[in-house]
């Protein structure tokens, strides 16, 4: 019998006190996919994962879509229950279950009770599985709600955009945006499998297409100086909306982000460090100023942007680096720049740097921004210079010609 951790005296107390050191850890694994019409009859993808566990089968399987693809993609929910009904281990719990998407359906602690009692009337078990097929703020609150029905239902997330594809979908938080912060409640809750559809990409609206570029550059930024030449040759055919370049930055970004979690050592954030959320602080302030009318990759963009601007200040990249990057930022279809960045309070201080109140607040403990200190690697700072922040701005301003 083991004898660690035992009862011991607690020293530094005045007063009787003993202490069981308790310790344990708990291994998570799921795997992300990368496939072509997850839902064609002869693709086995869903139910080789399904059946993974080699447990008896089947499991309830409850299928909550976007309504955003049921809206524009004509037949898609009969193509499912065919794909389904196709395979014995496959068994659907009633109707599909059309869900609001968008970053406004993060907003609704309503809807997550209403998918949590959707999840109820199936009747769903810890051994259940909830299909979740849609973008990323579709994920992030069906996600929320699976993780609190019985403390968790099992989550197999199909991704539908490129943001949700190479970052949103393929992590393992979950979470609603609330009193004017973003991703304010929520959890963090391992998937039990991703599957990445590229066929969904193929009649993607273009808001969707390009925001979700934004987090590769953002990865490439601070970890792969090759990745990011990668984008820098190829940004063109990526605003032409090329299959196999999408496809190869989506993998690569999404593999980028698989091995932070599993190599950071700290997967649920409990330190203060968010490296990959280079360039977030002013983008979640600029996604609540704007109402949402700004959507979130289109927003990390301009974060990206000024956070590169004010890290040449620095002396952390070079011009040629700064350029380089909102170049290639412009040449891919993202903006630079947004009015709202120059906004102020009565007081004269520029609204978005509450971005950085609310960064802190969320991650605890001191303030910590990740910058690029020259491409392919970052540095954390722990204070944001505010006339910096001006000039940075200004000259983003000047660059994209609102001047």
């Amino acid at each position: 019998m083991k004898s660690e951790p035992y009862l011991t005296k607690d020293i530094g107390s005045p007063f009787p006190t003993e202490c069981y050191a308790q310790t344990f850890t708990v291994s998570f694994d799921y795997p992300v996919y990368f496939t072509n019409d997850l839902f064609h009859p002869q693709n086995n993808l869903l139910a080789s994962v399904v059946e993974r566990k080699n447990e008896r089968l089947p499991h309830k399987i409850k299928v909550l879509l976007d309504s955003g693809i049921d809206q524009t993609t004509a037949g898609f929910q009969g193509k499912i229950k065919t794909h389904m009904d196709s395979y014995p281990g496959l068994k659907m719990e009633g109707k599909i279950e059309i869900v609001p998407g968008g970053e406004q359906a993060k907003n609704d602690w309503n809807l997550a009770r209403h998918i949590m009692h959707t999840l109820a009337d199936g009747h769903l078990c810890r051994h259940s599985y909830v299909l979740a097929i849609g973008g990323g703020s579709f994920l992030d609150i069906v996600g929320l709600a699976a993780s609190l029905v019985h403390r968790g239902v099992r989550l197999i997330r199909v991704p539908s955009t490129v943001l949700s594809q190479n970052d949103a979908g393929v992590g393992v938080k979950n979470g609603i945006d609330e009193h004017g912060m973003k991703n304010f409640a929520g959890t963090f809750t391992p998937p039990f499998a991703v599957l990445n559809d590229f066929q969904f990409l193929r009649t993607l609206p273009e808001k969707y297409w390009t925001g979700g570029i934004a987090e590769a550059f953002k990865v490439a930024i601070i970890k792969d100086r090759g990745f990011f030449n990668f984008l820098c040759a190829n940004a063109e055919k990526l605003k032409e909306r090329d299959e196999s370049a999408i496809e190869a930055t989506i993998k690569r970004c999404a593999i980028l982000h698989l091995e932070h979690i599993r190599t950071s050592g700290d997967p649920f954030e409990f330190g203060s460090a968010r490296p990959l959320d280079f360039g977030h602080w002013s983008a979640h302030r600029l996604e609540v100023l704007s109402k949402h009318q700004i959507g979130h990759g289109r927003a990390v963009a301009i974060g990206i942007a000024l956070d590169s601007c004010y890290a040449h200040r620095k002396g952390m990249v070079t011009s040629a680096e700064r350029d380089s990057i909102i170049d290639t930022l412009e040449k891919t279809g993202l903006p630079i720049w947004d009015d709202l960045l120059e906004q102020k309070t009565p007081e004269g201080k520029l609204l978005v740097l509450k971005g950085l109140d609310d960064f802190q607040e969320h991650l605890g403990g001191q303030l910590n921004v990740t910058l690029p200190n020259r491409i392919g690697r970052k540095v954390e700072v722990h204070e944001m210079d505010a006339a910096l922040i001006h000039e940075a701005i200004a000259y983003l301003k000047e660059r994209s010609g609102h001047n």
